[in-house]
């Protein structure tokens, strides 16, 4: 993976990390921001 492909992976993953960390901070019920939470802890372990 050449340097330029590495910084649009880097800038990929923190963009889908905000994601996630607005649509928590906007679950409309506790078992919603548990749901994404669950979800968020599961893709984060593939990424890396």
């Amino acid at each position: 993976m050449n340097f330029a492909a590495k910084i649009r992976a880097r800038r990929a993953e923190a963009r889908t990390r905000r994601a996630v960390s607005k649509a928590i901070d906007a679950a409309a019920t506790p078992a919603m921001r548990h749901e994404l939470m669950m979800l968020a802890q599961s893709q984060m372990q593939g990424l890396r």
